[in-house]
């Protein structure tokens, strides 16, 4: 009796919640970009080109991507714990595949298996409208600022997954990983709770999405999103490679770097959410476009020293951060409450393929000759600059219109 009192406890505690959302957000997050830290070790083992690890790394965020937008929607109607329970569980076998083509070293097979392993990145599309359930209005960039801290499983990934591989070997580290998700599962299953006001929406899939695509505030948080999600995304997939070649860094250490550009973005993503309750949204959004259209032009002068290029790399991971909560706080605002997790799930959908073309360009401009990446970092500054013009004059917060009262 004790114990099931306890259970009913947590499962009614706002924080609690909130936390375990989180922590299956930095699992499923570690699992989705595990392939990225390994992207050298990949490419001097199976003799890959620039361009075929570029698509490698990519393809976790394709089904990542478009996989939110049906998970948004049953999220809607099935609720967070039902939702994130099988999220976790579907990533299981994606990722013991992954481990399997890898040891085989077909290089169409890990692509195919890279593929599956997207399904993690749907979690986003689960927990952004569980933890909005959970707030009231005023608390709901805090909220979905933290959640969304649990990107930071990407820095995880690219500090411990290459470490882990060296200390337990390739296989082990993939089952260690898959074991630490099922025990999330089970935690998520006999401990997480829908939020009071929550009420299923059992609406006809294609139905609500047509509502949700209908409304303007869908594809404004779609285009800044994209950027600045997408370019965290594209960054920390990408950075271990980029490092590689400009920079010379191993395996190892292009991996510790990159965890502390993911590190940066995620310990900045509740700043802009915190920031976005007190000051409003759109400023946040501002300063935080501002920066990443300046970094991305510092980026490609190629900051010579330790200090100089890892002070522009975490500034730009701040930005990219700032932006996230910011983009994330302001749909919260302006989102009506009934079509949370269709909306979350487009743009959500947004932001990771904001994340995958930005890798397959890095690939395909790189030149070779001059040991560069110029293009695809000056067209990041471009429409940074493109954003920064539309959020001024174009994107307009208007929540006593559309947020509608809480379910």
């Amino acid at each position: 009796m004790a114990t099931v009192t306890v259970r009913e406890r947590v499962r009614t505690s706002k924080g609690f919640n909130l936390a375990l959302a989180t922590l299956s957000s930095v699992v499923c997050f570690w699992a989705w970009t595990s392939i990225a830290p390994l992207g050298v070790r990949y490419r001097l083992q199976l003799d890959l080109s620039s361009a075929q690890v570029s698509v490698l790394v990519a393809m976790p965020v394709v089904v990542g991507s478009i996989g939110r937008i049906p998970v948004g929607v049953l999220t809607d109607r099935f609720g967070g714990r039902i939702m994130l329970t099988l999220t976790l569980l579907a990533t299981v076998p994606a990722l013991l595949l992954v481990a399997l083509a890898g040891t085989v070293g077909v290089y169409w097979i890990l692509v195919l298996c890279a593929l599956l392993l997207g399904v993690a990145g749907t979690v986003f599309a689960v927990g952004i409208p569980f933890v909005s359930n959970w707030n009231e209005l005023s608390r709901r960039g805090f909220a979905t600022g933290v959640f969304g801290a649990g990107m930071g499983g990407t820095a995880l990934s690219a500090f411990f997954t290459p470490r882990f591989v060296d200390w337990f070997g390739y296989v082990p580290t993939h089952l260690i990983l898959a074991l630490l998700l099922i025990m999330t599962a089970v935690l998520v299953w006999t401990c997480m709770g829908n939020a009071p006001s929550w009420v299923s929406n059992a609406q006809p899939f294609v139905p609500k999405l047509v509502a949700a695509a209908k409304l303007g505030v869908t594809w404004q948080m779609c285009f800044l999103y994209g950027l600045v999600f997408g370019g965290f995304v594209a960054f920390s997939t990408y950075l271990p490679t980029y490092l590689r070649d400009i920079y010379d860094f191993d395996l190892t250490a292009a991996g510790t770097r990159t965890a502390g550009f993911a590190a940066a973005a995620v310990l900045m993503r509740p700043v802009g959410g915190i920031l976005a309750d007190r000051v409003g949204p759109k400023p946040v959004v501002i300063v935080s476009l501002c920066a990443v259209a300046v970094l991305a032009w510092a980026v490609n002068l190629r900051p010579d020293g330790e200090i100089p290029a890892g002070l522009t790399f975490v500034a730009m991971a701040s930005a990219l951060g700032l932006g996230a909560g910011g983009v994330f706080a302001w749909l919260g605002r302006n989102a009506p409450p009934d079509k949370a997790g269709s909306i979350s799930g487009i743009v959500s959908a947004a932001g990771g393929l904001g994340g995958y073309f930005p890798p397959l360009v890095m690939g395909a401009t790189y030149n070779a000759t001059d040991n560069s990446y110029a293009i695809g970092l000056l067209l990041l500054a471009g429409t940074a600059a493109v954003a920064l013009i539309f959020t001024i004059f174009g994107v307009h917060e208007r929540p006593s219109r559309l947020a509608g009262p809480r379910r």
